[in-house]
Order: C-alpha cells, then structure tokens, then sequence
C-alpha cells in the first residue's frame, strides 16, 4: 500500500474506535449510580472497618459533582469497550504480519487478556484493605476526608498497575520465544528476579502498604515460575530442532 492508503485506513480505525468509545460513555451515562457504587465500594468497606467517624467521602468545587460524572463515565468507556478499540489497532497492525507472527499475535491476545483481567479482579479484592490501612494512619483527633476524584485516580491507578504486572510474564516468554531470553538466564538470576519483582510491586501498588504489596507479589513469582519452566521446555525443543544446524556439509558422518 502506498502511504496515503496507510494513513487513510489509519485515520479509518481512529475513526471507529473514536466512535466505539463514545457509544461506550453514552451507555455508561445511563448506569451511573450501578458504577458510582461499584467503584466506591471499595472505600465503604474499608470505612465500616475503620469507625465511620474517621473518615468521610466528599467532592469539592461547584463542577465537582459533575466532573465525577464524566471521569467515571468515561473511565468505564474505556475499560469497557477495550475488546473493541484494540482490536481496531491489531486489525491495523495484522496486514503487515508473518503467518507466523500472526499465530503469536492470537495466542498472545488470547493469553494476556485473562491475565490482565485477573490482575484487575485482584487489584479490587485488595483494594478495600490497602484503602484501610492508610487512613488508618490518621490521627484518632482527626477526620480524613476523602475527595472522590482523587480516590477515583487512586482506584484507577491501583487496577492498572495490577493488571500491567500480570502481563510480564507474558512478556518473559516472548522474549524466551524470540531468542533474547533463554531460561537458563532466569534461572541463574532468579534470586534477583524475587528480589525485583517485591521491589517493584512496593513501588508500583499505590497504596505502598505490604498487604497490598504481597498481594501483587506473589501471584507474580506464580505466573514468574510458570513463564521460566514454559521457556526451559521451548529452549530443549529448539535445541533438539536444531540439533545437526552446526555440522559441515563437507564432513562425512561417522557411518
């Protein structure tokens, strides 16, 4: 295709996915009080364990209401129409592809999306404790009040980050698939890898508290372990495909 045609079937894709988002935050307009619930649940339960004269749920400003409205409408647009938009962007990725490499593509999408999914389940179960034992730290004398936009933003950031670390091991084996990392190397530097993944999860969770934080950690060396045998068995077939790629034409074999 020339460049022109690249960028109008672009431009095309952008255009479908706009369009799939807005209908996405029409609908998610009609089910407000169903995610306004979902989404401050969360807080609730960490409020009924914690003595609700500790802390209250508030908004600010004139607009603040409103603006509420809008980032949690449009946050379940974007969530729940993903499938969508990013099919619209792999669908403009595919044409360019091996067979090959589109046979990855699949099982990639197919396998990173529960994984994801997963990270964010995970990431709600925990939230409520996480919430918990930060306001906990509020002085008996004082009332923590809670903003909701910025509680909207912590949620956010707390599922993201849960569901972006159950997609490195996907990572890990397609980086074993592709010859960078054998699994020799994850073994010989699996100490240092535990170590990485605790102290990533301490800095990524934005609730730092360690309930949180193991929480993350150990489905992740889980998931870890599993990518590292999945990459020692790809490393012995290959070797076993490869197994005469080294001889000399030129040399008679032994027979």
């Amino acid at each position: 295709m020339a460049l022109s045609d690249h960028l109008r079937e672009l431009r095309a894709r952008i255009l479908k996915a706009a369009l799939v988002i807005v209908a996405g935050f029409i609908a998610a307009l009609f089910f407000y009080d169903q995610l306004f619930h979902l989404v401050w649940e969360p807080y609730l339960q960490a409020r009924r364990d914690l003595g609700e004269n500790r802390t209250l749920g508030t908004t600010s400003g004139v607009a603040g209401g409103f603006m509420s409205y809008l980032k949690l409408c449009g946050l379940a647009a974007l969530i729940g129409t993903s499938p969508l938009w990013l099919y619209q962007i792999w669908a403009f990725i595919l044409p360019g592809l091996h067979p090959q490499e589109k046979r990855w593509s699949r099982i990639f999408f197919a396998i990173a999306g529960p994984l994801f999914l997963a990270g964010v389940v995970l990431g709600y179960v925990t939230l409520p404790k996480g919430v918990e034992i930060l306001i906990g730290f509020t002085h008996s004398g004082l009332t923590n009040l809670v903003e909701f936009n910025e509680y909207l933003s912590f949620f956010s950031r707390t599922l993201l980050v849960f569901g972006i670390a159950f997609e490195i091991p996907v990572f890990v084996v397609l980086l074993n698939r592709v010859g960078v990392l054998p699994g020799k190397a994850l073994a010989r530097y699996r100490p240092w890898i535990v170590i990485g993944v605790f102290v990533f999860a301490a800095a990524a969770t934005p609730s730092t508290d360690p309930f949180t934080m193991t929480f993350m950690a150990v489905p992740m060396m889980l998931l870890f372990f599993v990518s590292e045998v999945i990459a020692r068995v790809n490393d012995r077939r290959r070797a076993r495909s490869k197994r005469y790629a080294g001889l000399d034409p030129d040399t008679p074999s032994a027979l």
